[in-house]
């Protein structure tokens, strides 16, 4: 294997919405990128798949071909309460589906033809400090050096950082909680998403392209824990107890009977940069899905990043004044969705109490709007 160091610009640490994002706006503006990826495009994620719509004008000025697609829009939202109260409103701003497996598969295409290297299959080890302030990149596929490093690793800390830094390792009192995935077919309208709520834990469905729908839960440790770590025995005794989801489960077909699962998964706020490191999408902070969906929080991300780095690499401003800049766009770009989607959590996944609020913001229309808008953002 050849180990001779191979010099870029801009190096990123996981290839998925918010690095191939930040990769292809960073190669529109000459920049030199190299992507690290451990898994081979196209692969699936485990995700809802519900992207709002202030994602969309973003994602065609990055080349994704909307016109080819034929994307369901999606405009009508229902919550269930387990007690099997249905709560309906429209979406103002609204969204459109697509599966990762198609979304990210696209953006790497239109990366590689943008000239940025991608690495597939490729593990990195390590990142140090090298002569001039630039960084070494070890991998299973050779040693890479680059100006700028950024990490786009998702959810779980890879153990060279987190080892550097106390404040990336996961906070003890924080919920472990566990997410899982389905495709299906199913008798659903194309334009709905569903929210479907059971004890410790709630199940969006709702249509993806290739005429198939996207089922994905989230829920406790806790509760697999209790139901002998199998998922299907905790689907029937757990998510079964509402009956939106028991229906769904047995009248739908599944693709593929066995889903696609994460555990680990903590909702906590990190940082925007470490040793040096830019940090964006779920490496910047796991966030709660009613926060505003993160696809489109983690794509924004790459935006107001990219807007730091450009100048930077045309060396109109210092590589501090970057990270300060991206430091605060990021919070007043993202706080009051983060701090609203914890308030909303906290009302759902509660037999009783989901069931009484969703009863009193269908009396109350205009409330009910307004939270709503609290969880999209504005276009970008």
């Amino acid at each position: 294997m050849e180990t001779q160091a191979r010099t870029y610009e801009c190096a990123i640490i996981g290839g998925g919405l918010a690095g191939l994002c930040l990769s292809i706006q960073l190669a529109d503006q000459g920049v030199s990128v190299v992507l690290f990826e451990k898994n081979q495009y196209p692969f699936h994620k485990v995700c809802g798949e519900y992207i709002s719509m202030e994602s969309h004008h973003f994602l065609g000025s990055l080349g994704l071909p909307f016109e080819d697609l034929n994307l369901p829009i999606i405009n009508q939202l229902g919550v269930s309460s387990e007690k099997g109260f249905m709560l309906n409103a429209a979406l103002q701003m609204g969204g459109f589906g697509i599966s990762r497996y198609s979304l990210d598969g696209f953006l790497s295409r239109i990366a590689a033809e943008k000239g940025v290297t991608i690495l597939q299959n490729c593990r990195v080890t390590g990142v140090n400090t090298a002569e001039k302030g630039d960084y070494n990149i070890d991998s299973n596929q050779g040693c890479y050096t680059a100006e700028i490093v950024c990490g786009s690793y998702g959810k779980y800390t890879p153990q060279f950082l987190a080892q550097n830094d106390l404040s990336l390792h996961q906070s003890a009192g924080s919920a472990n909680f566990i997410g899982v995935k389905y495709h299906i077919k199913t008798d659903l309208p194309a334009n709905r998403i569903e929210l479907h709520n059971f004890k410790d834990g709630y199940c969006g469905v709702s249509r993806v392209d290739s005429d198939q729908y996207c089922l994905c839960y989230l829920t406790t440790a806790q509760n697999l824990r209790e139901n002998g770590k199998d998922i299907k025995t905790m689907e029937g005794n757990v998510l079964f107890r509402n009956p939106f989801l028991e229906k769904y489960f047995t009248e739908s077909e599944f693709i593929d009977p066995n889903p696609l699962a994460i555990s680990n998964v903590q909702f906590e706020r990190k940082r925007t940069d470490t040793n040096g490191i830019f940090l964006l999408g779920d490496a910047a902070g796991s966030i709660t899905p009613l926060c505003g969906n993160g696809m489109s929080m983690g794509m924004r991300a790459s935006k107001l990043l990219a807007n730091e780095l450009v100048p930077y690499f045309a060396k109109k401003q210092s590589k501090q004044r970057a990270v300060e800049n991206y430091h605060r766009a990021w919070n007043e770009a993202f706080s009051r969705r983060i701090t609203a989607g914890y308030y909303l959590q906290n009302l759902l996944g509660k037999r009783n109490t989901t069931d009484l609020a969703l009863r009193f913001l269908s009396k109350t229309p205009g409330l009910m709007n307004r939270l709503i808008a609290l969880t999209h953002g504005d276009h970008f």
